[in-house]
């Protein structure tokens, strides 16, 4: 079944119309905030700052084009998106955590409250760091901010961000999908058709580079749904129960499979990778004015810190830091959201086993062993089509990499996004036949 199909059968089913209405009304909602910008800022600067920038591009990839905008949904969801990640990986480091996520729906709903605190300290950081930047001179974009004018601002991005996250979690409970990550692939989908036209009506080279690119996304499209759904099957068997022992009846043993995803950490470890290297570059704005060694490096920060700067080997570092950060985040990440040990555990308690393989500890290094090959096969995949596509694309098509390091990221997000939504929409269907079945 696919999405359209999927999205036919859910609308002819009241409940599931209500919920995907639902779902467009409140991104119809963001698309409208997204639009509105804060007064003050200069709308020629903001477009000279962005159009060279690959790395201030991927955070406006991330808010939908609304930092470009300046508008008050700036930031997007990355503080939130941030502050989740963080959270998690909080949850393996603080015994506290860990013990809450294990006390059930009290425990998560502690968690996601410091979740959104951290959010809101996040987000006020990020928003003094994007303020710095757009006052700077060589900026401009904001001209001499008092300072009752940049407090406002700070409380206005993070109260946009606050705000997205109050959407994207009614979107998660009351429609379908993924709140959070149906923003980003909104935003994403919004920018798409302005982008395509302003690119392709350019000139009639750009329209035969536009062909071209065309039949790369398509490829690398077709590669990443082969990628995203690609599952190592770990067989597994259950052991015969004797469920009563004078009758003599018991459940006989049973073969399954455990799905062990190649990419389970997602597009979290290039968000990740994202937030780790646009610090320095906000950190650097905050000493651009000050002398001597600091104020060097701080300039030269600014110059040279993004994935086309002014020379190859500057370009080299970045590109080269950025692809170890995906596949260090993504080892990491895989590492928090599978533990093998939790696995084995499950495992022997339900009286089920790998064939060949002893239950408890035996089993937990063959997973962990398992699941480290296969987490190398989905690290070098994000990795290829963040870090080294574009530059390839770019070299073959003569297409600048600005553009190429969007494109590879956005086809990767909405790819992964249609594909949870399509499995979350066959989901609700299949249970609700299951539901007319019984009745």
């Amino acid at each position: 079944m696919n999405l359209l199909e999927a999205l036919g059968q859910a609308m002819r089913i009241p409940e599931l119309r209500r919920k995907l209405l639902f779902t467009v009304l409140l991104l119809l909602v963001f698309r409208i905030l997204a639009s509105i910008s804060i007064p003050g800022a200069d709308p020629a600067k903001l477009q000279q700052l962005f159009q060279g920038n690959s790395l201030l591009g991927l955070l406006n990839l991330f808010s939908g084009g609304g930092l470009s905008n300046f508008s008050v949904v700036a930031m997007g969801v990355n503080p939130y998106i941030n502050a989740t990640i963080i959270m998690q990986l909080m949850t393996v480091v603080s015994t506290r955590l860990k013990e809450l996520s294990k006390e059930g729906e009290q425990g998560r709903k502690k968690i996601t409250r410091y979740t959104r605190w951290l959010t809101v300290a996040l987000g006020a950081l990020q928003a003094y760091g994007l303020t710095v930047l757009f006052s700077s001179q060589q900026v401009g974009v904001l001209t001499n901010p008092s300072p009752g004018t940049i407090i406002s601002i700070i409380i206005t991005l993070a109260a946009g961000t606050v705000v997205l996250m109050w959407l994207g979690e009614l979107i998660t409970e009351y429609g379908v999908g993924n709140g959070v990550s149906l923003v980003i692939f909104a935003g994403i989908i919004g920018r798409l058709p302005g982008s395509v036209y302003s690119y392709g009506t350019s000139g009639n080279s750009h329209v035969i580079q536009l062909v071209g690119m065309t039949v790369i996304a398509v490829a690398v499209t077709m590669f990443i749904i082969f990628v995203q759904q690609a599952q190592r099957k770990v067989p597994v068997q259950s052991a015969q129960r004797v469920i009563n022992p004078r009758a003599g009846t018991a459940i006989p043993s049973r073969r399954n499979f455990l799905p062990l995803k190649v990419n389970a950490a997602g597009v979290i470890p290039i968000i990740f990778a994202i937030s780790i290297m646009t610090f320095p570059t906000i950190f650097s704005n905050f000493f651009q004015t000050a002398g001597g060694v600091v104020g060097n490096a701080a300039n030269w920060i600014r110059l040279n810190w993004q994935p086309n700067g002014p020379s190859i080997i500057t370009n080299l570092l970045y590109n080269g830091i950025y692809f170890l950060l995906i596949l260090g985040f993504t080892y990491f990440y895989t590492a928090v959201v599978f533990d093998p040990n939790d696995v084995a555990d499950n495992l022997k308690k339900s009286s089920t086993f790998i064939p060949g393989i002893r239950p408890g500890r035996s089993t937990a290094e063959y997973l962990h062993k398992v699941m480290n090959r296969i987490t190398l096969a989905g690290a070098l995949f994000l990795a290829l089509i963040t870090v080294v596509l574009p530059l390839a694309t770019s070299f073959l098509t003569g297409v600048s990499t600005t553009s190429l390091y969007l494109g590879g990221t956005a086809v990767l997000i909405v790819v992964g996004v249609a594909l949870d939504t399509m499995k979350q929409i066959e989901t609700q269907l299949l249970m609700r036949q299951y539901r007319g079945f019984i009745k």
